[in-house]
């Protein structure tokens, strides 16, 4: 089971996710302007040593994997892949933030050089980048049976992926809603967030132009998975209202959470994988899904250029949608968990974990939910230097 601390460091690592993407705007923009040095398949060309080679470099965010309760240094699912497999795994905790390892990777990518790892996993608007910029290898579908099997329907034919031949999900997340019944109503819309007159002053919304825009478009009947640029200036305009009002006491990253545990603040936008921890703490802290609809986003596993074990890659990407190791896995970590079969082999490790919907959302849930559209360079500039504009950055 994760324990509280494990949590909350995964949840500061999701937290520095936002608040990165807010101190280091000038990074990321930079960063962007790196569509000179894309690749291709015929300019990268990539060689697998895999069948003579067993090993694999798998670089992941800290406390995303499990670990054993009386030893920490050891990681169960991971021993029985390279018991089973004769695998060797590097595993390497040094995926902090994702413009950050953009930054330690982006050099070797772009000059068609190795990065000395095989996987990593990065959220969903980088592996976009990723994919945008040809630094990514297209995964063979045939090594990935499980995969192919068992992940989720609505995790499949995402826009910055839509024929899923580069991103698979290692865990999803949801964004909505979350008040604190002990001091407010139920909130269920975007609009009573950003209107109620008991709630003014007492909201905050997200430092992630994603997560806040996405739930805003929604609002305003449109689809964040494809919209116009007229679209996202309208959303913007519901956003900037209410924050000119006073009804949005701030924007934050990750804590925002300890406000709504305290009473500070009466609702928010918040991410699913917090409320799991606060509504164990009190059980009146809620997550809603608005009426209009929820996002959805995921941290996703990746092959980039050069690496030297795909296939091997490919073998440790299609055990973890094995559904017993994945219930394993989300026993641990706590996210929703992406792979079809899991709900009912957790049900063996802790009963109560397959019924929380925050978990193992159902059918009606995911069917609300949208995945943010794939941004060019020149829309993911205009749009993040437009938000931050409106949120004060």
């Amino acid at each position: 089971m994760l324990s509280a601390t494990s949590l909350s460091r995964r949840r500061l690592v999701r937290g520095a996710l936002a608040s990165g993407a807010l101190v280091t705007t000038g990074g990321l923009l930079s960063a962007c302007g790196t569509e000179g040095t894309a690749q291709s398949e015929d300019s990268c060309v990539s060689e697998d040593a895999s069948s003579t080679d067993k090993k694999v470099a798998f670089s992941n965010w800290p406390q995303y994997m499990d670990v054993d309760e009386n030893d920490e240094s050891k990681r169960p699912t991971l021993l029985a892949f390279q018991e089973g497999s004769g695998i060797q795994v590097t595993y390497t905790e040094d995926v902090n933030d994702n413009d950050e390892f953009f930054g330690k990777v982006q050099n070797q990518l772009a000059d068609c050089q190795p990065t000395d790892r095989d996987l990593f996993v990065l959220t969903d608007w980088m592996a976009a980048r990723m994919i945008r910029l040809g630094w990514l290898q297209k995964l063979n579908k045939s090594n990935l049976p499980n995969v192919q099997t068992n992940l989720l329907r609505s995790l499949r034919a995402r826009p910055f992926d839509k024929n899923d031949e580069y991103a698979v999900p290692w865990q999803s997340g949801l964004t909505g809603i979350a008040y604190n019944g002990d001091v407010t109503g139920e909130v269920r819309t975007i609009d009573e967030l950003l209107t109620r007159p008991d709630l003014k002053g007492k909201v905050t919304c997200l430092t992630e132009m994603r997560d806040t825009m996405g739930l805003m478009l929604l609002a305003n009947g449109h689809d964040p998975s494809n919209f116009t640029e007229a679209q996202f200036d309208d959303a913007l305009e519901k956003l900037k209202r209410a924050r000119s009002s006073g009804q949005i006491r701030r924007f934050t990253g990750n804590d925002y959470s300890t406000e709504l545990a305290s009473g500070g603040i009466a609702a928010c936008i918040a991410w699913s994988g917090d409320v799991i921890q606060l509504t164990g703490e009190n059980d009146k802290i809620k997550f809603v899904v608005p009426d209009s609809g929820i996002m959805l986003w995921s941290d996703n596993m990746l092959v980039p250029n050069k690496s030297a074990h795909k296939a091997n890659a490919e073998k440790l990407i299609d055990y973890y949608y094995d559904p017993a190791v994945a219930a394993e896995l989300a026993a641990y970590v706590n996210y929703i968990c992406p792979v079809q079969g899991a709900q009912e082999k957790i049900t063996e490790i802790d009963p109560d974990l397959a019924t929380n919907p925050l978990i193992f959302p159902d059918d009606a849930t995911l069917g609300k939910a949208k995945v943010f559209m794939a941004l060019d360079e020149a829309q993911e500039r205009s749009y993040s230097t437009k938000f931050q504009q409106a949120i004060g950055a």
